[in-house]
């Protein structure tokens, strides 16, 4: 073998193993990207060792001075056909390959690769929305909160940046965890143990937002090689498996831990599918793969969610086949989605609209992020981004701009509840929007004043009693104070109070429902109105302490 041979090959090895230890891909060849690599890795190893059996180029002067000439490559007489064959063979099973797998030939599995969406009672099935316990604080309020928090510590910010914040749920507490990371590679070369902890902030009160160390994250994405997170999780527990989206989370115990998906692809390359997770302690690196059915309790969410969101459109596109030219039956994901808790399950929350759509929804799905289970609620409403307009227009002399809402059930009706912010991204009011009809809008400057808002412009607007489930109907009662208390929270202060009529059950009101509250004592005769729960606080939506009759 001449020696320039020899240098190219050590070359290309030498730049295939860069590669994979910086890009640590997956050297799976049945999954696309490994697929395309060793495809051009074998093309190029093929031509070193017989470009030159094959022929050489050779350069030609120009027929006349000032003419330039050419290069060509001239063919060898006894050249060997094998190279080419196998070189034009790996590349034949590989585009073989992507186009058997593309929903031509698989239409029935892209179209059955989401379950069938079981179809629910939103009033039955949905969790009764509990006002102290809605996730005011999203995503980007989430980072602006934790990272004034670290700004707290001048000698740890100046290290360390925040990662990714992550919505989970932490011992029955609606949290978001955030990461530090390192802020360059000098800060990793002079902090290998890790950055030290995390910030964790409350989804329903900005006010509580901590700070935890005790835990160092060694393992993480801001670290760089045999540290980096995937670097390390790929050539220490899943070389030859699809890993993506990863995640922060933390066990019930505040432990930190990265929960790491891990996927294959059902058809070819096509389809990929969620398997399980990876769960790598952030300290240690002590890792363990876990099939979704024996994932721990704490971990919330596995399911990727580009997958969901894929899966839930090539069900609605591919509903008759992929040649229904008349659009039959098509639906589609709305424009937005989001992650949402009902009974202590993570959900991909988003709505579904026909194809030609754009304002009206035809229903609500919400997708299990570990089992992928599809629950679906045939309501018929407006779309998020609809909602959205509409609680704009109701405050545009402010210029706010809405949040993505979320969806809850209000008095057994499905409604959506988005905060309403300014241009610095701080929250100024909150909105509640009907999603039956979404031009009843409620707004207040707390979460109370916005529901007292939106129960007004319920009642007074066509057919506002019908709205909702017909069986939860308005109770009114007349009795005495047994016990009342109250506590103050970030919207506002909060009555609880029991009557002698009714001691089984206890009672919540805000403050800025009635001004007598104040001044109810035990004894004191009143009246309530609410809407019945089967079970937990029972939230008035009226009260008047017959004590007093002052205008």
């Amino acid at each position: 073998m001449k020696k320039w041979k020899g240098k190219a090959v050590a070359l290309t090895l030498l730049l295939f193993a860069l590669y994979v230890l910086f890009n640590h891909p997956n050297l799976n060849p049945l999954y696309p990207e490994a697929a395309f690599l060793y495809c051009v890795l074998i093309t190029v190893l093929v031509g070193i060792f017989t470009l030159d059996k094959l022929g050489r180029v050779v350069t030609e002067p120009g027929a006349m001075p000032g003419v330039p000439g050419g290069v060509h490559f001239v063919k060898a007489v006894n050249a060997k056909r094998w190279p080419v064959v196998l070189v034009g063979a790996v590349w034949a099973v590989y585009l073989l390959v992507s186009v058997g797998s593309s929903f031509i030939f698989q239409v029935n599995a892209f179209r059955d690769q989401m379950p069938t969406l079981q179809e629910l009672d939103f009033a039955q099935d949905f969790k009764a929305v509990d006002a102290s316990q809605l996730p005011i604080v999203d995503e980007a309020m989430a980072r602006k909160l934790a990272d004034k928090k670290l700004g707290e510590r001048p000698s740890l910010g100046s290290q360390v940046v925040l990662g990714e914040p992550t919505l989970q749920q932490v011992d029955g507490k609606l949290v978001w965890a955030v990461p530090t990371l390192h802020s360059g590679v000098f800060k990793w070369l002079t902090n290998m143990e890790g950055t030290p902890g995390y910030v964790v902030v409350s989804a329903t009160n900005p006010q509580d937002v901590e700070y935890v160390d005790g835990y160092n994250l060694k393992y993480q994405p801001g670290a760089y090689l045999w540290q980096n997170l995937l670097f390390y999780a790929r050539f220490t527990a899943a070389p030859f498996t699809g890993l993506t989206d990863y995640s922060f989370e933390l066990d019930d115990t505040g432990r930190p831990y990265w929960v790491i998906t891990t996927y294959q692809y059902l058809r070819g390359f096509s389809l990929p599918e969620a398997t399980g997770a990876i769960v790598m302690d952030c300290a240690t690196g002590e890792s363990r793969r876990y099939a979704i059915a024996e994932l721990p309790e704490w971990v919330d969410r596995v399911q990727p969610e580009n997958f969901i969101m894929t899966q839930l459109n090539n069900k609605g596109e591919f509903v008759h086949g992929y040649l229904n030219f008349s659009d039959k039956d098509k639906y589609r994901t709305s424009e937005g989605d989001t992650l949402i808790y009902n009974n202590g399950h993570c959900y991909l929350f988003t709505g579904l609209t026909s194809v030609g759509g754009d304002q009206s929804a035809i229903g609500f799905v919400m997708v299990d992020m570990v089992t992928k289970e599809p629950h679906l609620y045939r309501i018929s409403g407006a779309t998020e981004t609809a909602a959205q307009r509409s609680a704009e227009g109701k405050v545009q002399q402010f210029g706010y701009q809405a949040a993505f809402p979320l969806i809850v059930n209000l008095n057994s009706r499905p409604t959506y509840f988005m905060t309403l912010k300014d241009d610095e991204g701080l929250i100024k009011q909150y909105a509640y929007v009907s999603v039956e009809d979404y031009q009843t809008v409620g707004v207040g400057d707390t979460v109370a004043e916005a529901r007292l808002s939106y129960e007004k412009a319920l009642k007074g607007s066509p057919g506002g009693a019908q709205i909702g489930n017909a069986n939860a109907e308005l109770a009114t009662l007349t009795g005495t104070v047994a016990r009342i208390g109250s506590e103050y929270g970030t919207s506002g202060t909060t009555y609880y109070l029991v009557l002698s009529e009714k001691p089984e059950l206890l009672f919540s009101v805000q403050g800025s429902l009635s001004d007598e509250l104040a001044l109810t004592r035990e004894g004191d005769r009143v009246k309530v109105s609410y809407y019945p729960r089967e079970s937990g606080t029972q939230e008035l939506t009226e009260f008047d302490n017959l004590q007093f009759t002052q205008n």
